[in-house]
């Protein structure tokens, strides 16, 4: 074997592990990839029936988070109960952005839940056995959504493709919960 030969097959092998690697990864690159091509801006529209308040704010540019823009999330985000707020993981708002993106609306979501405190999540808990105990709503890490123009199942199938994080059906009350938790998927 020559030594050109050799190079080509330890660049081959790396290559191959290497791709092994990215994809047991536990990465969100494949949400982070479906907002590209839109001059690397990310871009989140929200409105909530509970505040009155909306939302229509670029929170991402050319790779870096907009601090004063994601301050503007957490706010928007905050417990509407206790007015608690938190710091709202990047990582869910791009999943919720990718999804938006995908389903090509420019209807803004309508925000159920973002960040919710321990005594609003112990309360839903106690009306509703659907509310996880250790749920990622406490940690800023999740949110329940609705689009008038989409059905549920469209809304999840979306952030599904996004397979960066955890994605609720909940039909009967119209709404999508989406996280930044483990790739998985529940309901109906």
């Amino acid at each position: 074997m020559t030594l050109t030969n050799t190079l080509i097959t330890r660049r081959g092998l790396l290559g191959a592990f290497a791709a092994t690697a990215v994809v047991a990864a536990p990465t969100y690159s494949n949400a982070f990839g479906l907002l590209r091509g839109a001059g690397d801006v990310r871009r989140i529209r929200m409105y909530s029936g509970r505040t009155g308040e909306s939302m229509d704010t670029i929170y991402w540019i050319e790779g870096e988070y907009i601090p004063e823009a994601l301050k503007e999330i957490n706010h928007f985000m905050r417990d509407w109960r206790t007015n608690d707020m938190a710091r709202m993981d990047p990582r869910t708002v791009d999943i919720m952005a990718a999804s938006h993106r995908l389903m090509d609306v420019s209807e803004p979501y309508m925000l159920l839940s973002g960040y919710r405190c321990p005594k609003t999540n112990a309360m839903l808990r106690a009306r509703s056995s659907g509310v996880a105990r250790n749920s990622l709503h406490l940690k800023g890490q999740a949110a329940d959504l609705r689009l008038k123009s989409r059905s549920v199942n469209q809304m999840a199938k979306a952030a599904e493709a996004c397979a960066s994080g955890g994605v609720g059906r909940y039909s009967r009350s119209d709404f999508v919960h989406m996280d930044c938790g483990p790739v998985r998927h529940w309901g109906r």
